[in-house]
């Protein structure tokens, strides 16, 4: 009886040795400075997933991240493109003034004409990596003792510019280009990610690395920046899910016509590419990694969790994917589609599913993740972020004027302009002509309707704040290309017409037909054991 009472009171003992261990554990966890997981998409639009109003692709992991966080309604990239977004979202900064404003490795002045372009301007001058003197988010919680690790795409300077040299201890994946080169199943072409597996998911490997990372420091404060390849061309898939969303789309109905004429281009008008389907699902499966590890972990109490893309999807040129709509434009675009993205922030203890309509940039997340962190903000560096922490929890922020600047053409079929939005008010200034569009974003969205003409005085102060700016950060812009021919515009513009949207019809069609094989193995998915 003695040992009988003597052996439940030991462990009883060892029961509370361990409760009373696993409540230290959760209190040092507590603790410790939040940790940072920052998801970034590649030329993933604000539609692009169903939590936004798809009834096509599948996100369920990416549609949590906003359920149980905060949606930003009016969440911007702070550009068209994506090197500008990606320097703004390091260093807090509009793209005017960082100066990094088109896509690294894009040809400028004379040396445009080397596209085999006709133009009305020569593209401006821009900086070509990212700024050694400024200190990056990463830089500035490193200081504070965070663990900070980056994956995928860069795309932000050359060697001696890589993740590495602004402030990100790992680095896996990240170089000078911003495409998957070799595809997105391995093996692929990259300095900095090693081909472990014949036919490997490039996202999957990405998510892989990420929660090993968060796995060896769990124990730590860590920003861990996973930065997608996906959904950049090329597209690709496995034939698993090309099939699963063929077939989706024919259950959903497959329309007559997929692609209409924008004012340079064809312009996608339905989303049924079930290619770019199946790359949507493959990089919410990775999400989904990552997620699982930190809830395997306990660390969601002790997370945030920030997803977002670096510019719209791509509706025209390159793979011409997806559709933004009812958002007008895409990828390289001015308007909405091009720069309106997925902004979802969950940070723990708030309240979730709440929707917030303050326009917001990529600039803002810097000061953000500082000020819940509890690190002093740089306001000398992030000039042009403001912290949401306080509409967050449910208090106001000023309205200010949030600016764009893209002195650039694309091959999607923006054109160079320089965009202020103050309010409800949005001006677009064009450089080709000097000419002014403005939109009232609360009653057209989709920006159908130029009111600039029964609202001069807005136009006036407006553009008085486009110049003041541009001034002030000393922008560069485009100069007129003397070699430009106006009759050889209207015969280019007509063979888009009469030549490139029936063929993209007809690859739309090729892509949904029953037969369809682009290569033996889809792209590297199929690997052959023998």
């Amino acid at each position: 009886m003695i040992l009988r009472k003597l052996k439940t009171l030991f462990v009883g003992l060892l029961c509370l040795t361990a409760l009373l261990g696993c409540k230290d554990e959760a209190k040092k966890n507590l603790d410790k400075r939040p940790n940072i997981v920052f998801i970034l998409a590649d030329d993933f639009g604000i539609h692009d997933l169903s939590f936004t109003g798809s009834n096509y692709y599948e996100t369920p992991n990416i549609d949590k991240i906003a359920k149980e966080g905060t949606y930003f309604s009016q969440g911007y990239a702070n550009s068209r493109v994506c090197s500008p977004s990606r320097a703004s979202i390091m260093l807090g900064q509009f793209a005017a003034t960082h100066g990094i404003t088109d896509w690294i490795g894009a040809k400028s002045g004379e040396d445009w004409r080397t596209n085999n372009r006709n133009d009305k301007l020569l593209p401006a001058a821009y900086k070509h990596d990212l700024p050694k003197n400024d200190t990056t988010l990463a830089e500035a919680l490193l200081a504070y003792g965070y663990k900070t690790f980056f994956a995928g795409k860069w795309h932000l300077g050359e060697k001696g510019s890589w993740p590495e040299d602004h402030g990100f201890e790992i680095n896996k994946g990240g170089w000078d280009v911003g495409s998957p080169k070799g595809g997105y199943f391995s093996p692929w072409d990259n300095p900095n990610l090693e081909n472990h597996e014949a036919g490997e998911n490039l996202s999957m490997r990405l998510a892989k690395e990420t929660a090993n990372f968060i796995e060896k420091n769990k124990d730590s404060s860590f920003l861990a920046y996973l930065s997608f390849y996906a959904v950049h061309g090329p597209i690709q898939t496995t034939q698993k899910k090309w099939s699963h969303y063929r077939n989706k789309a024919e259950t959903l109905g497959i329309e007559e016509k997929g692609f209409t004429m924008e004012r340079v281009l064809p312009i996608r008008t339905v989303q049924d590419n079930p290619i770019y389907a199946g790359l949507v699902e493959q990089m919410d499966d990775a999400v989904g990694v990552v997620l699982n590890k930190l809830q395997e972990l306990g660390l969601d109490d002790n997370t945030i969790i920030i997803f977002t893309s670096d510019n719209g999807g791509v509706a025209s040129g390159d793979a011409f994917s997806t559709t933004n709509l009812p958002m007008r434009g895409g990828k390289g675009y001015q308007w909405e589609g091009g720069i309106r993205e997925p902004y979802f922030v969950k940070v723990p203890g708030l309240k979730k599913g709440v929707i917030i309509d303050y326009p917001v940039t990529g600039a803002d997340f810097y000061p953000t993740i500082l000020d819940f962190a509890g690190i002093p903000l740089k306001p000398h560096q992030h000039v042009d972020g403001a912290s949401l922490k306080p509409l967050m929890e449910g208090k106001t922020l000023d309205e200010r004027p949030l600016f764009w600047h893209y002195p650039h053409y694309g091959n999607q079929g923006g054109e160079p302009s320089s965009i202020v939005r103050e309010g409800k008010w949005k001006l677009i200034h064009y450089y080709e002509s000097g000419k002014k569009e403005l939109y009232d974003l609360e009653a057209d969205t989709a920006e159908r309707n130029d009111v600039s003409a029964i609202n001069k005085a807005v136009v006036n102060r407006l553009d008085t704040l486009l110049q003041s700016y541009l001034k002030r950060v000393n922008a560069n812009l485009p100069v007129k290309d003397s070699l430009f021919d106006a009759e050889l515009a209207k015969k280019q513009y007509q063979d888009r017409i009469d030549i490139l949207l029936p063929q993209l019809e007809q690859q739309r069609m090729e892509f949904l037909s029953m037969d369809f094989l682009p290569n033996e193995d889809w792209w590297g998915s199929k690997v052959t054991k023998d």
